[in-house]
């Protein structure tokens, strides 16, 4: 008597290899973050599985400033940073310390208020600032020293007929600031999201300005690689960047003007900023937005603004120094190459 399986049989047979394959173990990546809504693009990418995709298991460690992250990406203990430029970084690039500038994270855009010149409320209340010129002698905070908002903090006082020098800078990280205003120990901060919203609506500072007004399209924040990241797991470096260039995507979506929509895909990204920041949705929803390339693009013209002002205070000692040394736009040209071109969603 012959034997004849059932085609369902025989493709259950077949298949048994594939079965008991062992599974392909993802590729972990260990990402520097400084924990604020810049970070959307990382928090939309895990939680909508777009890491997982890439079969890539991301790794999200705080740091105060992305200053801090210039040592562990040189040794490859970190693979990939986000944050604001600094002067370390050039200083680092002069070292020999190959780290590079990847892709946009937050920028401003007309019609976005996301970093605000904040001044403490008692100080316009009571006339002492009312115009730039009035920013003299005032006590500024800056995230960390050699960060750019150095930099942001030179052009308002260019605005004003002033220079660098004609007010004191302290190096304070954002949190820590929130408790300088409130003591009266500093005046004055180039503040970003959430904690520029925080302090208004505890009646301790006034948005003076939008640094739209004296700043225009300023590179607040980006992506780095560590070199071997970038040469040594260059396949996982595309897939991540492809991932996180999705959820940069997302976010767009969930924006308008400058605003947050009142639809599903702005709902959607909003609790997951709520979730990460472990903010409610409806202070997610008080806080402004920032602007972020949808391909990932920096914006090397506010870049080079930014070293030609640390080249000018002595921050960066190479004067020979340039932007296009320390950036690598392949990954999200690769990435863009890719999904296609950034189209908004209807």
């Amino acid at each position: 008597m012959n034997f004849q399986p059932s085609a369902l049989l025989r493709a259950a047979i077949l298949a048994l290899p594939l079965l008991s394959a062992p599974a392909i173990a993802a590729d972990v990546v260990n990402v520097g973050s400084v924990g604020n809504s810049g970070d959307v693009g990382f928090f939309i990418a895990e939680a909508k599985s777009y890491f997982r995709a890439e079969n890539l298991d991301v790794k999200l460690t705080v740091f105060d400033s992305a200053a801090r992250m210039i040592a562990p990406l040189g040794t490859g203990d970190l693979d990939v940073g986000s944050g604001a430029a600094s002067a370390g970084l050039y200083n680092a690039a002069a070292r020999k310390i190959d780290i590079r500038a990847v892709a946009d994270r937050g920028r401003t855009a007309p019609g976005y208020q996301y970093q605000t010149l904040m001044i403490r409320k008692d100080l316009v209340d009571s006339g002492r600032v009312k115009d730039y010129s009035d920013l003299k002698g005032l006590k500024f905070a800056a995230a960390a020293p050699g960060v750019t908002s150095l930099s942001v903090i030179n052009e308002a006082m260019k605005k004003g007929g002033l220079k660098y020098t004609d007010v004191e800078v302290v190096s304070l990280g954002f949190p820590q600031q929130l408790a300088a205003f409130q003591s009266k120990a500093i005046d004055a901060s180039m503040m970003i999201e959430p904690f520029a919203t925080r302090l208004v609506n505890d009646n301790v500072t006034v948005r003076w300005k939008s640094t739209e007004d004296f700043y225009p399209n300023d590179q607040i924040s980006m992506i780095f690689y560590g070199d071997k990241f970038a040469k040594e797991k260059t396949d996982v470096a595309k897939r991540f960047m492809k991932a996180y260039v999705r959820g940069a995507r997302d976010y767009n979506d969930a924006l308008e003007n400058g605003q947050w929509k009142k639809d599903a895909k702005a709902d959607e990204v909003i609790a997951i900023l709520s979730k990460n920041l472990k903010l409610t949705v409806e202070q997610i929803r008080g806080i402004f937005p920032h602007a972020c390339d949808p391909d990932g693009r920096l914006n090397l013209e506010s870049m080079r603004k930014d070293l030609a002002f640390f080249q000018e205070q002595g921050l960066v000692g190479d004067k020979t120094a340039k932007v296009d040394a320390i950036v690598d736009m392949s990954f999200v040209e690769a990435a863009v190459k890719e999904l296609g071109p950034y189209k908004p969603a209807k």
